[in-house]
């Protein structure tokens, strides 16, 4: 069998190169796909291939290029991008950077690290007037966000997924509600809440149901303050559409895939 000539890239038709590349993301463009050829490098600067930025799997590339490689796609988006996630390489500079070129942004997702304080994402975020979702990535050594701060800057916020990935490695637990009290007081609008591993308790809980009429979605998984029994879970059932118990399983979520399962559904084992 006579083997085949290889393909000349430069051949396919802009619409074609443009479905290929959308595909591939951010970082394998920037890195390969750019530089097969004259027109896959023309046509990757096209503002529409850079709506949706993700950048949270660098794979075997050092974090450190990260940030460089997050501020080259946002300035080829030429101001249109609307939903953007980066990885364990963020900063108060590199926020700003991005909310200063960006003001069409609704969707922002980050690892939380030493580099981005609670001040420099408040002012990052009240830049992006349009903003209606927020993932928070956070680990049990960052310290306390400025919620209600974040919240009053997001005023049309309808999803927060504020996720914790080291309270599951606590061997005590701590009593505070002072997030989901910031969170009720500052965002009403919320459809959407993801709370996994926080330290909120049935009072801070109260706190959301009474102050989010909206919330139709709510995560509780590890919340291991929470008891869903008895009037509170009655509530919560008929409030919310999609309800995820401190005790559900959390093999779904990748930040806490390599622990072992919490096991049991039944949350009166806590009690």
């Amino acid at each position: 069998m006579r083997d085949q000539e290889p393909r000349n890239w430069s051949d396919l038709t802009p619409e074609l190169t443009c479905s290929i590349l959308v595909r591939l993301g951010a970082v394998e463009i920037l890195e390969n796909a750019q530089k097969v050829c004259r027109s896959w490098r023309r046509i990757s600067k096209e503002p529409s291939l850079w709506r949706k930025i993700d950048i949270r799997n660098l794979g075997d590339r050092k974090i450190s290029g990260g940030s460089e490689m997050c501020r080259h796609a946002v300035n080829r988006s030429e101001g249109c991008l609307v939903e953007i996630n980066i990885g364990n390489f963020g900063s108060d500079s590199l926020l700003i950077y991005i909310a200063d070129r960006s003001p069409n942004l609704r969707s922002l997702g980050l690892v939380m690290n030493c580099l981005i304080t609670t001040n420099g994402l408040v002012k990052a975020v009240s830049k992006l007037p349009l903003l209606e979702e927020l993932e928070l990535e956070v680990s049990n050594t960052f310290s306390t966000l400025d919620l209600k701060a974040i919240g009053h800057s997001c005023p049309k916020l309808k999803t927060l997924k504020l996720n914790c990935t080291g309270s599951i490695l606590i061997p005590w637990v701590v009593h505070d509600d002072d997030d989901a009290l910031a969170i009720a007081e500052s965002m009403p609008q919320l459809h959407h809440l993801e709370l996994i591993g926080n330290t909120l308790t049935n009072t801070g809980l109260n706190a959301i149901l009474d102050k989010c009429p909206h919330l139709e979605h709510l995560d509780l998984r590890m919340c291991s303050n929470i008891y869903l029994w008895g009037d509170l879970e009655k509530r919560c059932l008929e409030r919310v559409k999609d309800l995820r118990r401190p005790n559900d399983s959390t093999a779904d979520y990748p930040y806490f895939a390599a622990f072992s399962d919490t096991g049991s559904d039944d949350d009166s084992d806590n009690i």
